[in-house]
């Protein structure tokens, strides 16, 4: 039963969590998480992909690949953290780069956000139209007009490939048994 007395007692309770002074906690990346990936900033916003990709020109044969995080911040991935620590070493007029682990907190969110994207960047392997032609070609029952020595050497390309391909199988087995290379 409640008595009329209660009615003038007032008790303000105090919050537990201060919400208007909540900072929201930096996310933390450690140098090993993506040690292949480096923040490239502080350059003019007019810059595109391609401005970045020939600033870094040198290191488009050994995997490079840009992600963007804003107009003035992308993530570079590159095949692997070798590389990734010799592009950190290097100077560049026009851009600024540091590690993941120093990088502005949009970066690091965007890196972990995307870290199935940011898998080391490799080279595609070499390939041919042959096999896409042969099957558009059959489908629509019409002969090809590629001449015979194109589709010799198209052939002979395919052949090298695949013999290029076996020998480097072999090599890699012969080093895991650790049979001696000389001979080969």
């Amino acid at each position: 039963m409640l008595s009329g007395n209660m009615k003038n007692r007032k008790s303000i309770q105090e919050p537990r969590f201060d919400y208007y002074n909540h900072e929201v906690s930096d996310i933390d990346l450690s140098d090993c998480e993506f040690p292949h990936v480096i923040e490239i900033y502080d350059f003019p916003q007019e810059f595109r992909t391609e401005d970045l990709l020939r600033v870094f020109c040198s290191y488009q044969k050994k995997g490079f690949d840009i992600k963007w995080v804003d107009d003035t911040h992308a993530l570079g991935v590159f095949s692997s953290p070798i590389t990734a620590r010799d592009a950190l070493g290097s100077k560049h007029t026009m851009v600024k780069i540091r590690p993941l682990s120093q990088a502005t907190r949009a970066a690091k969110a965007k890196a972990r956000a995307y870290a199935e994207f940011l898998q080391p960047a490799k080279e595609r392997p070499e390939t041919s139209a042959a096999l896409a032609r042969r099957l558009v070609i059959s489908a629509l029952g019409v002969r090809s007009k590629q001449s015979k020595t194109a589709r010799e050497a198209e052939l002979k390309k395919l052949q090298e490939a695949r013999e290029r391909k076996r020998l480097e199988a072999k090599q890699r087995e012969d080093i895991w048994e650790g049979r001696d290379q000389s001979v080969v």
